[in-house]
C-alpha cells in the first residue's frame, strides 16, 4: 500500500494522547496530548518533529472537540488527518476479553463487543469507545484498528488463566485472569530478545512493567504464559495507588466490621492503597528522597514494594524453568536504579545479577545492567506502546488487500 502513516490514539476518560508515525522508517511526525477534557482549563500540548513545541489552554468540551483540536494542530504542520498518506488509525483498547487475541479492524460488531466488556473495564473501555466513535466520524473511510492491552496474554494456558472458583459462575460472568499492559509486554519481550541477539521464539523473558500501574509477565518463546494482573488491573504487584494481591476475605471483613460499601472498598483498593496508602506518596523519586532523609514509613513502603517484586520474579523463574533475561521497563523500571538493584539482590542463586556501575549509569535505549557472564541477563528496555500499536495496526492493514 502507498499510504504509510499511522495515527495512534490513546483515549482516556478526560484525555487523548496521540502520535503520528511514518512506518516506512518508524519515525514520529508529531506527538501530543489533550488533557482535562470537559473542563474550562483544558490543555493541548503538541510537538511536531523538527519544529517548536506548541501549547494552549482553554475549554475542550468533549472527545469530539479534542480530536478536532488535534486535527487542527496536525494541519498546521501539513500532516492533516485527511491526508492520503494516512493508512489507518490505531486505538489502544484496554479490555478485549478472550475473543480479541489480535489487532482487529473495528466494525459495529467489534464496537458492541468492546461495549459488552465495560463491566470488567469500567474505567477504560468507555473512554476507548468514545475515541473510536469520534475518529470514525472524522474519517469514516479509513480503517480504525483496535489494539487490545489484553491480547498478548490470551496465550496463557487455562491453568494460569483460570481462578479456582465454580466453573459455571466464572463462565457466566467472564471471571478469569486477562492481564493488562500487553502491548508493553509484547514490545519489551521482543526487544529484550533482540538485545540478547536472539529471535523472540528463542528467548524466555520475565518482563517487569513498573509505572504507577505495575505488572509482571512470564514470556516463553515470545508467548505469554503467565502475568500478574487478573480480571482487572488490581491484582498482582504493589502499585502507585493499587494494593495488588490481597486476601479476598479482606473485602468481607471490611464489609462486616467496618460497614464499608462495595464502592468504598473499590476506591480503597484502587485509589488509596499501594505506595500512596502505605506512605502517602506514589512517586518513587519522592519515596527515595524520604528514605535518604531517614523516613521509616517510606522505607517500609519501599520494602513491601520490592518484596512483592521478588516474589513474582521467583515465581516466574519456576513457571519458565529456564530464564534468559529479566527486563525492567516503564517509568519506575527504566529510571529507578535502587528498585532494580533491590529487586534482584539475593536472587543470585537463580541466576540474575546486577552490576552496580551499569545499573547506576544513565543511558538511552535498551541496555544490559548485568555483569558479563551472568546466567540470567538483567536489562533495562524502554517501552514504546505507541510504536507497538502502530506496528500492529500497519501490519494488519498492509496485509489486508481489501483495505489497501
Amino acid at each position: 500500500m502507498n499510504a504509510s502513516r499511522v495515527l495512534v490514539l490513546n483515549s482516556g476518560s478526560s484525555s487523548v494522547k496521540y502520535q503520528l508515525l511514518d512506518m516506512r522508517d518508524r519515525s514520529r511526525l508529531a506527538v501530543g496530548l489533550v488533557e482535562r477534557i470537559g473542563e474550562g482549563t483544558s490543555r493541548l500540548t503538541h510537538s511536531p518533529a523538527g519544529g517548536a513545541d506548541r501549547e494552549w489552554t482553554g475549554p475542550v468540551a468533549d472527545h469530539d472537540a479534542a480530536l478536532k483540536a488535534m486535527a487542527a494542530e496536525l494541519d498546521r504542520d501539513g500532516l492533516g488527518i485527511d491526508s492520503p498518506e494516512l493508512a489507518a488509525i490505531g486505538h489502544r483498547v484496554v479490555h478485549g476479553g478472550i475473543r480479541f487475541s489480535e489487532p482487529t479492524v473495528v466494525d459495529d460488531e467489534v464496537m458492541a463487543e468492546i461495549e459488552r466488556l465495560i463491566p470488567v473495564a469500567p474505567l477504560h473501555n468507555p473512554a476507548n469507545l468514545t475515541g473510536i466513535r469520534t475518529a470514525r466520524a472524522l474519517r469514516p473511510d479509513l480503517p480504525q484498528v483496535a489494539v487490545f492491552d489484553t491480547a498478548f496474554h490470551t496465550t496463557m494456558p487455562e491453568s494460569a488463566a483460570r481462578y479456582a472458583i465454580d466453573v459455571e459462575t466464572a463462565d457466566a460472568y467472564r471471571i478469569r485472569r486477562y492481564g493488562f499492559h500487553g502491548t508493553s509486554h509484547a514490545y519489551v519481550s521482543r526487544e529484550t530478545a533482540r538485545l540478547l541477539g536472539r529471535e523472540p521464539e528463542e528467548a524466555n523473558v520475565i518482563v517487569l512493567h513498573l509505572g504507577n500501574g505495575a505488572s509482571a509477565s512470564a514470556v516463553r518463546g515470545g508467548r505469554c504464559v503467565d502475568t500478574s494482573m487478573g480480571l482487572t488491573p488490581l491484582e498482582g504487584l504493589v502499585m502507585g495507588t493499587r494494593s495488588g494481591d490481597v486476601d479476598p476475605a479482606v473485602i468481607f471483613h471490611l464489609t462486616r466490621v467496618a460497614g464499608m460499601s462495595a464502592d468504598e472498598i473499590d476506591t480503597l483498593l484502587n485509589k488509596r492503597s499501594g505506595l500512596i496508602g502505605l506512605c502517602g506518596d506514589n512517586d518513587m523519586r519522592e519515596i527515595r528522597r524520604r528514605i535518604d532523609a531517614g523516613d521509616e514509613r517510606a522505607r517500609l513502603a519501599f520494602d513491601i514494594y520490592v518484596h512483592r517484586l521478588r516474589k513474582y520474579i521467583g515465581a516466574y523463574c519456576a513457571v519458565l524453568g529456564r530464564v534468559d533475561a529479566i527486563a525492567f521497563t516503564a517509568g519506575v523500571g527504566e529510571n529507578a536504579a535502587p528498585v532494580r538493584e533491590a529487586a534482584v539482590a539475593g536472587l543470585e542463586g537463580l541466576g540474575p545479577e546486577v552490576d552496580p556501575v551499569l545499573n547506576a549509569a544513565r543511558a538511552e535505549g535498551p541496555r544490559l545492567i548485568s555483569p558479563p557472564g551472568a546466567r540470567v541477563a538483567v536489562a533495562v528496555v524502554p517501552t514504546d506502546e505507541e510504536m507497538e500499536i502502530a506496528t500492529q495496526t500497519y501490519a494488519l492493514v498492509s496485509d489486508s488487500s481489501d483495505l489497501t
